[in-house]
């Protein structure tokens, strides 16, 4: 992954808020994924045209000037590893 790529949710995924569980989920047909707070704002930034870097600044922005970096970068990585998220370029 570089900072330049764009992340998107997968196709076969659903990202919401779940009023039942308090907190953004991803749906896919054999279950439910429960996010945390944290995770939710960064799925929230998905919309097939930010960049890694743009959602960086975008968060850092939204949290008063946090290093969230690493974070974001740790929770994409996982997420595209988990088959929730795509990149392109």
């Amino acid at each position: 992954m570089n900072k330049d790529q764009i992340p998107s949710l997968s196709q076969m995924f659903r990202f919401q808020w779940e009023e039942a569980q308090n907190s953004y989920v991803i749906l896919y047909p054999e279950g439910m994924v429960k996010l945390s707070g944290s995770a939710g704002e960064i799925m929230k930034q998905l919309d097939g045209e930010a960049t890694v870097a743009s959602i960086i600044q975008n968060l850092s922005d939204l949290f008063d000037g946090a290093d969230v970096g690493d974070d974001v970068i740790a929770f994409l990585s996982e997420a595209e590893s988990n088959g929730w998220i795509e990149f392109k370029q």
